[in-house]
């Protein structure tokens, strides 16, 4: 009867030959060999690692399902994986079941990934810094403007110097009016009529002398 060591070695060479040129298949060490099942990023894609014990395979692999390339699995779909393969194991012991196990999983992937699902959930990020934005305030920073003083052309300028004639006030008579035009607002129609007729009255007269 063979030992354990002996059909470990019988069935490391089998599964050499066998999965030779399967990518989806590794040979990790001696004893622990690893089966990647669907397409990569898929997001029901998983990978079984079956470790031997010195007692293999009298006694069932050890199976691990939580390698990195699974952290996308949900833990009850690891679990649920876990738990068929180590009932069809126990259904083997005494013989090499490596192989027979990862073909299994070919078998019933569907079915044993049924809760996973086909995508990553959505989260939402919620951006702090929105909430603190007051709606009565939507521009903190805009300052209150001052009114722009009105700007004058330089004819303008030149106009204002003149007036003053350059020595800063303004030159006499600037606030003369007709007298004229100043009665006929004021006084009666028959005076201004009265003085209309005397062209020396035309003239321009101071009304604060």
């Amino acid at each position: 009867m063979s030992t354990p060591l002996e059909q470990q070695t019988d069935e490391r060479e089998a599964l050499q030959s066998i999965y030779e040129g399967d990518e989806n298949f590794k040979e990790v060490d001696k004893i622990t060999y690893q089966y990647k099942y669907g397409e990569e990023n898929n997001h029901k894609s998983f990978m079984v690692e079956l470790k031997w014990g010195e007692t293999y395979p009298d006694d069932p692999p050890t199976i691990n399902m939580n390698t990195f390339y699974n952290s996308h699995i949900l833990p009850a779909v690891k679990e649920e994986i876990q738990a068929a393969l180590n009932t069809e194991a126990t259904q083997w012991l005494g013989c090499g079941m490596t192989y027979t196990l990862f073909e299994y999983l070919k078998d019933n992937i569907d079915q044993l990934t049924a809760n996973q699902p086909e995508s990553a959930p959505i989260q939402a990020v919620v951006d702090e810094g929105v909430h603190s934005l007051k709606i009565s305030d939507p521009d903190p920073d805009i300052k209150k403007k001052e009114p722009k003083k009105e700007q004058l052309t330089k004819a303008q300028k030149r106009r204002q110097w003149d007036k003053t004639e350059h020595k800063g006030e303004r030159a006499r008579g600037y606030d003369w009016v007709d007298i004229v035009k100043h009665l006929s607002q004021t006084g009666s129609k028959e005076d201004a009529a009265a003085l209309a007729t005397d062209d020396t009255l035309l003239a321009l007269h101071p009304l604060n002398t």
